[in-house]
């Protein structure tokens, strides 16, 4: 059950950010995780969570109906199907070709520093409140040891929670809301419709989701000392399956932890038959109501100092990619495209194309997967990188 608690504060904080029904993405985390327990064999020990990744687009699409964010989703999740036949059939090499570091790095980092602005309203609507939840996150984050550093987030948010309600911040209404939920209920679902303006600001999250796939493959690898990577293509196509039932039917899309990963260092224990325990647990928590309404009176300025903390690690995120595969940003191609990537994303580049609404995040991510390449053979081949340029670099 510690992978429970070890995954609870960021799988519950992104239906909280997105305005997602909280006790259906619970539900749909647990079941995420039995299928990918068993597409996967029983080989890779994973608990799948909400991915912070869908946060930017299903922030940035906020003014949308449920339907057509959840069809974002949708979309995704089925693309990330294909993708992992496509690994499994060409091996993990094809990632690499399509989506070099730079690029990798570049979409991810956008992805979170979107919604810098986001994170700055919330938090100026309480600054004092948003203050406080910002530190108890950092001094858990820096200072903690053990659960209590991996738990930061969840424990600074019930900080600012709590200091909230004693400073009389919280919601009108919110101790009745909570009154007024059942003990036992079913979660509530929702069917997803699909408007492409939406669908195109959801797909880049697709590049997060491979990064972190393949890197909890490599990551259980190094931990166990067994070759998985013939599990990378099972891992994907797993995800893609749990992201699409979720969608379908209301709930976050899915990844593979990061969290669970740090339990599993700390215990030594790889069994896959603790994340079955995980699932279930998981799933009897979701027929909760009144844990779901109690999560849903988290105020504005709490949420305001999770989310500078949260979007700023995505993005730097992308900076990490770049640093573990020591990325050379002397070279031109990699310095000018990350460039324009990542001021289109940051400056949320919005135009309509074909009576389209498309967003920075869509611009950037298409942008520099498109003309990564283009640029990549023009030095090459024509500028001054034509007879020293490594394919490689």
């Amino acid at each position: 059950m510690q992978h429970v608690i070890a995954m609870f504060g960021a799988t519950l904080l992104v239906p909280t950010l997105t305005g997602f029904p909280v006790n259906t993405t619970l539900l749909f985390s647990g079941l995420g995780t039995i299928i990918f327990l068993l597409i996967t064999r029983n080989r890779l020990p994973s608990y799948l969570g909400s991915s912070f990744a869908f946060i930017a687009p299903l922030t940035a699409t906020a003014g949308e109906t449920m339907s057509a964010r959840l069809g974002g989703v949708v979309v995704t999740g089925a693309l990330l199907i294909v993708v992992g036949f496509v690994v499994k059939a060409a091996g993990k090499k094809v990632l690499d070709a399509v989506m070099p570091p730079t690029v990798t790095g570049a979409i991810v980092a956008l992805i979170g520093l979107n919604l810098a602005p986001t994170a700055a309203t919330n938090f100026s609507s309480s600054p004092l409140v948003a203050t406080v939840t910002l530190f108890s996150i950092l001094i858990c984050t820096v200072a903690g040891r053990g659960m209590v550093s991996r738990l930061g987030i969840l424990i600074g948010v019930i900080i600012g929670w709590v200091f909230a309600a004693a400073t009389g911040n919280l919601s009108e209404g919110a101790e009745q809301a909570i009154a007024e939920a059942p003990w036992i209920g079913l979660p509530t679902f929702h069917t997803p419709s699909f408007e492409p303006s939406v669908i195109f600001v959801t797909l880049p999250v697709i590049i997060v989701l491979i990064a972190e796939n393949v890197g909890h493959v490599k990551a259980v690898s190094a931990m166990t000392g067994r070759n998985m990577d013939d599990l990378a293509g099972d891992a994907l196509l797993a995800d893609g399956v749990a992201t699409t039932f979720a969608g379908c039917f209301g709930g976050s899309g899915t990844t593979t932890y990061a969290e669970n990963v740090g339990v599993m260092a700390a215990t030594k224990v790889y069994s896959t038959a603790a994340y079955w325990v995980a699932a279930a647990t998981a799933i009897a928590l979701a027929f909760i109501p009144k844990f779901g309404a109690l999560i849903f009176t988290i105020p504005t300025g709490v949420l305001g100092g999770a989310t500078l903390v949260l979007y700023g690690l995505i993005g730097m995120l992308g900076i990490r990619i770049w640093q573990d595969n020591n990325v050379n940003f002397n070279n031109p191609v990699n310095l000018t495209a990350a460039a324009v990537a990542l001021v289109a994303g940051i400056g949320n580049l919005t135009l309509t194309v074909f009576g389209i609404e498309l967003q920075g995040i869509a611009w950037g991510s298409a942008g520099i997967i498109v003309l990564f390449p283009v640029m990549r053979w023009l030095y090459s081949h024509v500028g001054e990188g034509a007879n020293i340029y490594n394919l490689g670099d």
